[in-house]
């Protein structure tokens, strides 16, 4: 049986983990520092444990803090940490840009959830509702060995499957791999082209479409369109073809597809954790 600490137990992503930890037979180290985060804690009947306490048995930490705070709180972690144990991270920013303090005889893993896909056979309400995942609905995870003997990434998966369950299968990649999907597949162009569509529904509300209609109409529309897209269930018909390539004239820039290349998307990772720096890139614009 592993020994886990779990960092930052009480936050918004730390009581995700708890309540799936709460279910497996591990021995969890709940360590929390803020009233409100004590307070959750206490809501859900656990006490927390001081870090430096924690980290004396455990065999994986976990950080669940805020990306911007992963350098400053893993540079006190990782210290005193035991030889051999493992680090875990929940998104790939803080360690691709080298924020992990550097220790050899420690294993830094990654692990992030792919959330509930689209389409799912999900049949419960209480499921179907679980956008994010981790509490009924099923999802994918992906896993990275950042550092650390081969051995190890099995343990750190293994941790990562009861952390973000019920998990239906797990994806090894590398880092720099899960630094495409996140930010630059899923936020930089996925999030960015989704917040298009709520402005486009906004905009024919604006122009007097009820609400509920255009909502019903794009979101029936959007169901289709990931429809032929992802699961190649039909082809888009030849006006619709038409009215794409006619869209993308408007709103796509040509070599958009430059965001994946390694020097821009290190940049997109430096700018989220350092939000100071989105100002010096719009004014080199």
């Amino acid at each position: 049986m592993k020994t886990i600490a779990l960092i930052g137990a009480g936050g918004k992503m730390g009581c995700r983990i708890t309540d799936n930890l709460m279910k497996g037979s591990q021995n969890v180290y709940y360590v929390e520092i803020s009233d409100r985060g004590i307070q959750n804690l206490a809501d859900r009947g656990l006490k927390p444990t001081s870090q430096e306490e924690a980290l004396k048995s455990a065999d994986v930490v976990v950080l669940a803090v805020p990306d911007v705070a992963i350098g400053k709180v893993s540079s006190s972690v990782v210290p005193n940490m035991k030889s051999g144990a493992l680090l875990m991270v929940l998104d790939p920013a803080a360690a691709y840009l080298g924020k992990l303090p550097r220790r050899e005889d420690v294993t830094y893993f990654v692990a992030h959830p792919c959330h509930p896909p689209v389409f799912n056979d999900e049949v419960t309400p209480e499921a179907k509702r679980d956008f994010f995942g981790g509490v009924a609905a099923k999802q994918a995870i992906v896993c990275a060995l950042m550092q650390g003997p081969e051995a190890d990434y099995q343990k750190g998966e293994d941790v990562a499957r009861e952390m973000y369950a019920p998990v239906m299968r797990a994806h090894r990649i590398t880092v720099d791999q899960m630094a495409m999907l996140e930010p630059t597949m899923a936020e930089t162009i996925s999030s960015m082209m989704v917040t298009v569509l709520g402005e486009a529904l906004e905009e024919v509300v604006k122009r007097g479409v009820p609400r509920e209609a255009a909502k019903d109409f794009m979101l029936g529309h959007i169901n289709i369109q990931l429809g032929i897209v992802f699961e190649k269930v039909n082809p888009f018909s030849d006006a619709c073809l038409i009215a794409i390539e006619y869209g993308k004239k408007y709103m796509i820039k040509d070599g958009w597809q430059e965001l994946y290349d390694p020097e821009k998307v290190y940049e997109q990772v430096d700018v989220m954790l350092h939000p100071e720096k989105l100002k010096d890139l719009k004014a080199k614009e």
